[in-house]
């Protein structure tokens, strides 16, 4: 991404906790430091925004002075430049979870946006609160999930989201948006890519009951030994998910390798359906909607040559245990991240005639050279 003179916001669809969540702030150290990629060159000003109202007004103050802002919460999918951010770095640190509805069969959860993600999943399991159970092991702030409409194992937040608090730049104002004003897709939403909105807080409708939502993806549900469309304990359904992840590297361990990711890097391709017929794979696929199907890209992946350890001795590479993962073996560079990427984007391109796209946000870099 290349930064012109126009003042703006990054609004990064993190969805995971940084590396080092702990990590002083500094303004002479790289943003490595706050991206679970551990890549990342240096800020021109960083700020630590523990309120929403000092959040507001330090984006409000950037604009003013003229100055680009990136606002960054837990790092995990965004890509940053070597060359880093020349603007102010607003890390959002806010934090509370409380209940603002009750009802009979189910409750709205209020949470700010810097909230650990995981840590309201499991406040939901604990007060037998259904619907976010399957979103376990997801690392991140609670405020960046609608900005990517984060999704796993068959649930989305786009399914419990009932508002979206922001601060809109455009108007200078504080603005509660429903579901339908914020664009929910596959891995989207009116926020990503989008200079004008900062998410602020997020409201989910959750259901009351000790049992997950119907169980809707195919390989969770054989894991837990039952069909698609059953129900099981909250908390079966949140340890089986987190096993799930961590066997594919999903769940941030500083000790692993494998997990210094921005998760998946690649999104599933869609395609329509004469497209899918004329390519005539024996590929596992699934209906898109509107008469489209989508495709695993790691399936196109593997089948186009790159198998996981890819790449090793370059400083980065495959994941060991996800295909769909690029990893920093720790002694990465972002440079070096983004030419595997091309790598394996060409090589499925020419293997198959599909494009794949990147699900994180690039920062001052770009796969396009």
């Amino acid at each position: 991404m290349t930064h012109n003179s126009q003042p703006r916001v990054e609004a990064v669809p993190d969805v995971s906790a940084a590396t080092q969540p702990d990590t002083p702030p500094s303004s002479d150290g790289p943003l490595s430091a706050y991206t679970t990629l551990r890549l990342g060159g240096p800020s021109g000003t960083l700020t630590v925004a523990t309120e929403t109202d000092q959040l507001v007004t330090t984006v409000r103050n950037g604009t003013a002075a003229d100055q680009p802002v990136l606002v960054l919460a837990g790092g995990s999918n965004v890509v940053i430049g070597d060359a880093g951010f020349p603007g102010s770095v607003v890390l959002i640190r806010t934090r509370g979870i409380r209940v603002v509805e009750t009802h009979a069969d189910s409750v709205v959860v209020r949470v700010a946006a810097g909230e650990d993600w995981d840590n309201f999943v499991e406040y939901a399991v604990t007060n037998g609160f259904s619907g976010v159970e399957c979103l376990s092991g997801v690392p991140g702030s609670a405020g960046a999930t609608p900005i990517q409409n984060v999704g796993a194992y068959g649930q989305e937040v786009a399914h419990t989201v009932v508002a979206v608090q922001v601060y809109d730049r455009e108007h200078d104002s504080i603005r509660v948006m429903p579901p339908t004003d914020c664009a929910f897709a596959y891995r989207n939403s009116i926020f990503k890519n989008n200079d004008r909105y900062v998410v602020l807080e997020v409201d989910f409708r959750l259901a009351r009951s000790t049992d997950s939502a119907p169980i809707r993806y195919a390989e969770l549900a054989r894991t837990l030994g039952v069909e698609t469309g059953e129900r099981v304990p909250l908390r079966q359904a949140r340890d089986t998910v987190l096993k799930l992840r961590a066997g594919k590297g999903m769940v941030l361990d500083p000790d692993d390798k494998d997990t210094w990711s921005v998760g998946s890097f690649f999104t599933n391709p869609v395609v329509s359906q004469g497209e899918w017929d004329r390519l005539g794979l024996d590929a596992p696929h699934w209906p898109a909607g509107d008469g489209d199907v989508k495709i695993p890209a790691a399936w196109l992946i593997e089948r186009a040559g790159f198998a996981k350890g890819f790449g090793e001795g370059r400083g980065v590479a495959i994941s060991g245990k996800h295909t769909l993962s690029l990893t920093n073996r720790g002694a990465g560079t972002t440079a070096a991240l983004l030419d595997l990427a091309r790598t394996i984007r060409a090589g499925v391109r020419d293997r198959f005639g599909i494009e794949l796209h990147p699900e994180p946000v690039l920062i001052n870099c770009s796969l396009d050279r």
